[in-house]
């Protein structure tokens, strides 16, 4: 199945009518639509546990908890506060809007475009399309043509519970939605790896369609030597590896104190036991890589880097590559210069948290960053770090995932824009500024109009000196 390019120029047509007619605008539409949003999931959770084990071999407890659970939650934060986000926000007064009102209104944009990732394919579709749909405006869904079975599904359910001419999902690949991006859409909201988010953002660049872009990156990871050894690794284990190692906000890396590297080491083979027993391909916990693209590319990656501490096997007809620890990695390795979607983490050392931060400050500018210290000094260190997406200290993904927290990249490696409850309302709302003004002050206000008098200027650059000590705004205006 594939929407050919002509379908969708007809549902953006389609949604701009809808969108112009304001079929969107009242609150009771809104809460409506996030409603039938919540009760698709709950209806048909059998359905989407189907298709993401079809696609992820995705564990039925992953499916539910980190994919299901995660959009509803959304959605009811955003019924639950819908009403707070759409009243206009006063502004404070001064003496020149005194008897005025100063207000900012948060619009719809109009139609948006967003485009989820197949790392996690409900998820990253839908939270974006929470925010869409509380800020009022009309959306177009494309789930990654990768994880084909949750797309159909997404393309099969929707029509059925959202507004058929506000909110449409679209089947198409990854070559094409450059091609669609071009149709001009008021918002494009993208989640992927960076090569197709740089790609995205040049074409909406040509028609100056604003994007938010949440891109991969390697994620660091610094231990402490002084950290709770059991619950870190069990806590960076079940990150690294849940999805079979598939996420944008897993740690891609481990900056570890030399002091604590073999135990930290030894600590992770057993967890790795505990979780999925002496064999991970037998375990029901485990999943596999999505297509053998994203697999051949892990395994080139994982066997010219480091050493195999535990893990290593592979399997391409079934898709599988165990969960794997490498050691002795050397920065140039290939592994610590490309985003790595896979079940492997390397393993480096460090012999402070000094140095740590002066590693991760060489380069790009990750989505996440993560540290486990049971010294709460070390932790606040990260303040010393050049500009990131998010800080988690002594746990991991948990910060890319509440509803209360913008999420979201900086700057090229990671991304543009943040989301996530209030954020996405704001991300996908025009912010009006509106004045109010009465006409009670034209005795004073008269001094701006023509013929121009030298007094008049000479009575406002002194009332202009008089604000700069207080408001810092000429109240003579």
């Amino acid at each position: 199945m594939k929407t050919y390019p002509l379908e969708c120029v007809d549902l953006l047509r389609r949604a701009r009518v809808a969108f112009k007619a304001g079929r969107t605008i009242k609150e009771s539409f809104r809460l409506a639509q996030l409603d039938a949003l919540v009760r698709m999931l709950e209806e048909h959770e059998c359905d989407f546990v189907d298709a993401l084990g079809r696609d992820l071999h995705k564990p039925r407890f992953e499916t539910v908890v980190s994919e299901l659970i995660l959009v509803k939650n959304e959605a009811l934060y955003a019924i639950n506060n819908l009403k707070k986000w759409m009243q206009p926000q006063h502004v404070e007064r001064n003496l020149s809007t005194s008897l005025d009102e100063c207000l900012v209104i948060s619009e719809p944009l109009g139609v948006v475009f967003i485009m989820g990732t197949w790392c996690s394919p409900v998820q990253m579709c839908l939270v974006p399309l929470v925010g869409a749909i509380a800020a009022g405006n009309c959306a177009i869904i494309s789930p990654s043509e990768y994880t084909t079975h949750t797309a159909e599904l997404l393309h099969r359910l929707t029509p059925s519970y959202l507004d058929n001419e506000c909110f449409h999902v679209i089947l198409a690949s990854t070559n094409d939605l450059p091609e669609v991006v071009e149709l001009k859409f008021d918002h494009v909201f993208f989640t992927g790896n960076r090569e197709d988010g740089n790609k995205i953002a040049q074409v909406a660049a040509r028609t100056l369609t604003p994007v938010t872009l949440v891109l991969g990156g390697k994620n660091p990871c610094y231990v402490d030597q002084h950290c709770d050894i059991s619950t870190t690794t069990q806590r960076i284990a079940w990150a690294r590896f849940h999805n079979a190692g598939q996420s944008l906000v897993a740690p891609d890396y481990i900056l570890c104190h030399t002091e604590l590297k073999a135990r930290f080491v030894q600590a992770l083979k057993c967890c790795l036991m505990q979780f999925y027993g002496s064999d991970p391909r037998e375990s029901r916990s485990f999943g596999r890589m999505v297509n053998l693209e994203i697999f051949n590319k892990t395994k080139d990656i994982l066997w010219r880097s480091g050493k195999v501490a535990v893990g290593g096997q592979v399997i391409e007809g079934e898709k599988y590559i165990a969960p794997t620890i490498l050691t002795e990695v050397a920065e140039s390795d290939s592994i610590m210069q490309q985003d790595v979607f896979g079940p492997v983490l390397p393993v480096l050392t460090v012999d402070n948290v000094d140095e740590a931060i002066a590693f991760i400050n060489r380069h790009e500018k990750p989505l996440c960053v993560y540290a486990y210290s049971s010294n709460s000094k070390v932790c606040s260190r990260n303040s010393e770090l050049q500009t990131i997406g998010s800080f988690c200290s002594n746990d991991s993904i948990l910060q890319s995932l509440m509803v209360a927290l913008p999420f979201g990249g900086v700057g090229k490696a990671s991304g543009i824009g943040s989301y996530h409850g209030r954020y996405s309302f704001d991300t996908f709302s025009h912010k009006k500024s509106c004045l109010l003004r009465s006409t009670h002050l034209e005795c004073v206000t008269y001094l701006r109009y023509p013929p121009y008098e030298e007094r008049n200027l000479s009575l406002m650059t002194w009332a202009s000196t008089l604000s700069q000590r207080s408001q810092g705004w000429c109240q003579i205006l």
